[in-house]
């Protein structure tokens, strides 16, 4: 399978997962409400963390936990309060040498790539090792900040965020559940048209908005499936995101000059919607703005 899908279906992807939008800046961010880190990378407060998951590096910062980060993976490049503890070590090939460098008790993963759980366990058997895996819900998410805050002393920030992010969420898809079943969507990972159904990470977000997805049931038991553009232009959604903006350079202008692309309504009425590659294949603190995004979107394509 492609290294674009791989990488994708990290949102639990989005990623992304998705993974603020180009279309709407980041300025009301999940994590914007946390003091500034002092970025220390040499004064790291116990429990000492290495995190090779992007998505968890929110996580810790949004919950107040920046301090006890001691290092973080080479893609862990938001939010910039961390941006002196990113290294060269890579979440998809990890070095468990370069890893027991930085002297962690708790390294953070996604995956257990190259079996690191293993390889830190035999280079330092007090390492502990916690994994967020790829999130299928919001409840995950939660759940996973959760774990972050017992695990780091933040308990109540991780409660207050959860508890935030829960209530910006309700407001957003406020009056919107059950009133645009005439709306239809295209969802684009990349520029080769693979796409995610309704079973995805980014799916889940989308469902309560009650939209078609044109991906579903396009390739029997494949949830990342590629479409064809004229597959695409025949479904005529009401709405395009473009989750491939950083990684393929599209935008609405790109989508709007391919073959037969100004005919789709979406393009027609300016619903291609811009969206932050790194923002869509997380599944943090920032999710919430990937939802705001959505209905802001629906909201428009509903008149």
């Amino acid at each position: 399978m492609k290294a674009t899908v791989t990488r994708r279906r990290t949102i639990g992807l989005i990623a992304a997962s998705a993974l603020v939008f180009a279309a709407c800046g980041g300025s009301s961010s999940a994590t914007d409400t946390t003091e500034p880190a002092t970025c220390d990378a040499a004064n790291v407060a116990s429990p000492r963390i290495v995190s090779l998951s992007p998505t968890a590096t929110e996580m810790l910062v949004a919950i107040g936990a920046a301090d006890n980060i001691a290092a973080v993976d080479s893609l862990s490049t938001y939010p910039e309060s961390v941006s002196c503890k990113v290294t060269k070590i890579s979440a998809y090939e990890p070095s468990a040498e370069a890893i027991v460098g930085y002297r962690p008790e708790i390294v953070v993963i996604s995956n257990d790539m190259n079996k690191i759980t293993e390889q830190l366990k035999s280079a330092d058997p007090g390492i502990r090792v916690w994994t967020g895996a790829a999130a299928a819900s919001l409840d995950d998410v939660y759940s996973q900040i959760a774990d972050l805050g017992e695990l780091t002393g933040h308990e109540t920030e991780a409660a207050d965020l959860v508890e935030n992010m829960k209530s910006r969420i309700a407001d957003a898809t406020k009056g919107i559940d059950g009133e645009v079943g005439s709306l239809s969507y295209y969802y684009e990972l990349d520029n080769t048209f693979y796409s995610v159904t309704s079973n995805t990470f980014v799916g889940a977000l989308l469902t309560p908005f009650g939209m078609t997805n044109i991906a579903d049931g396009v390739e029997d038991g494949n949830d990342w499936p590629q479409l064809s553009a004229e597959s695409i232009v025949k479904a005529n959604p009401s709405i395009v995101f473009l989750a491939d903006t950083k990684c393929c350079r599209q935008n609405a202008a790109s989508v709007a000059a391919r073959a037969g692309w100004n005919g789709i309504d979406a393009v027609k009425n300016g619903n291609v919607v811009e969206l932050d590659d790194d923002v869509a294949s997380r599944w943090g603190p920032r999710v919430v703005d990937l939802v705001e995004v959505f209905a802001a979107a629906v909201k428009k394509a509903r008149g």
